[in-house]
């Protein structure tokens, strides 16, 4: 299992910007792929970005532009720097890591966008 460590969350206004950090505990380019999911109150978990070993994305429709997730294999991290942010990003957004099978979560960072 890997561990992960996110960072970054906070609250901010509309149009304002954060940046998201995820560590992970091992090399992430044995991970098969990295990315970020989001849960708003009362809604589902779902992809807001991923990015596999070999440097594919798959990115959300309504975060495109907006977001881009990156990495860094010296730093063990991947990150999620968001713009524009509007109110409906408001969500606990939590890093992924998979290994074939074998799915590990972060404990979640917390993004509100108020107004």
């Amino acid at each position: 299992q890997v561990q992960l460590v996110e960072s970054g969350g906070g609250l901010v206004q509309p149009g304002g910007s954060l940046r998201l950090s995820c560590a992970a505990s091992i090399n992430i380019f044995e991970i098969n792929v990295m990315g970020w999911y989001r849960q708003a109150p009362g809604k589902q978990r779902e992809l807001v970005a991923t990015i596999n070993v070999g440097g594919r994305i798959n990115e959300y429709d309504s975060v495109k532009g907006r977001f881009t997730i990156s990495r860094n294999g010296a730093e063990k991290s991947v990150y999620l720097p968001m713009s524009s942010l509007q109110p409906g990003d408001t969500a606990i957004y939590y890093c992924y890591a998979a290994i074939l099978s074998r799915n590990s979560w972060g404990q979640g960072t917390q993004v509100t966008v108020f107004s």
